[in-house]
């Protein structure tokens, strides 16, 4: 994927100096995200990755208004997730590495009652819905219990429900984890087409080869802290490497 363009354009999310602490009982106060600032802009895929602890879902949380930073902050879409966490979640659609659905739900009933927690009523809200609902191939088994569909088929649901209210700004924690290809090529192409349409989405992933796919640039966090910020190209460039895989383990001491 390329990157954006007109990098000149104001970001949609604008992130500075973000610290997370907690104290743990014999190590005494850590810092799980430790001074990380970055901007994303319209239009971007903007790939966050690191190692199990490394501190991208805690900045993920941090993002969503799930967790409060112990200094710094961010601003998406022009809200401010210290001062204003009510708006900033009106302009958000987030994917947690859990899908946290509804186990007596069914996948219709879900996106039914997310569209209306998120303002979409009456026949609107039944377009929207059977539209999400062909989309990602949900259809089959709109009325099923969630309790009993697959994971593939849990992880649809999740991705509909995330992007049902049409958001400006996507936050998606390992999306395609435990997927079949044909799934995750689905959720792939989801994330295209938002982008296509001006959204602004940060992508975490484990895969290598989907984060060289579809982010436009990428940044590497290790132990709460960002180890390098850019391009395929840029990184490519900074560390002699080739491919992502290759890059990430340089980065991490790991060679």
């Amino acid at each position: 994927m390329s990157a954006p363009t007109a990098t000149a354009a104001r970001p949609t999310i604008s992130v500075t100096g973000l610290v997370k602490s907690f104290t743990d009982p014999k190590r005494g106060t850590l810092n799980a995200v430790n001074n990380v600032s970055f901007d994303v802009f319209p239009g971007e895929v903007f790939g966050l990755l690191g190692p199990n602890g490394a501190g991208k879902t805690t900045t993920l949380r941090i993002l969503a208004t799930l967790l409060k930073p112990t200094s710094g902050t961010a601003v998406l879409n022009g809200f401010d997730i210290v001062r204003d966490p009510g708006r900033v979640r009106q302009q958000i659609g987030f994917l947690s590495g859990e899908t946290g659905l509804y186990a007596r739900l069914t996948p219709r009933e879900i996106l039914s009652f997310f569209g209306e927690m998120n303002g979409i009523t009456g026949a609107q809200l039944k377009t929207r819905v059977s539209e999400t609902m062909d989309r990602f191939g949900i259809t089959a088994f709109a009325d099923v219990r969630t309790d009993k569909l697959s994971t593939g088929m849990k992880q649809k649901t999740a991705i509909a429900r995330t992007v049902l209210h049409d958001p400006p700004i996507l936050i998606l924690d390992e999306p395609t984890s435990g997927l079949d290809v044909p799934t995750a090529r689905t959720i792939e192409q989801c994330i295209v087409d938002a982008k296509t349409r001006g959204k602004c989405i940060v992508y975490s992933t484990h895969v290598m080869e989907e984060a060289e796919y579809l982010c436009d640039r990428i940044a590497v966090i290790s132990d709460g802290s960002l180890k390098i910020t850019g391009t395929m190209q840029q990184l490519r460039e900074a560390t002699g490497k080739q491919r992502l895989r290759e890059i990430f383990l340089g980065l991490l001491g790991m060679e």
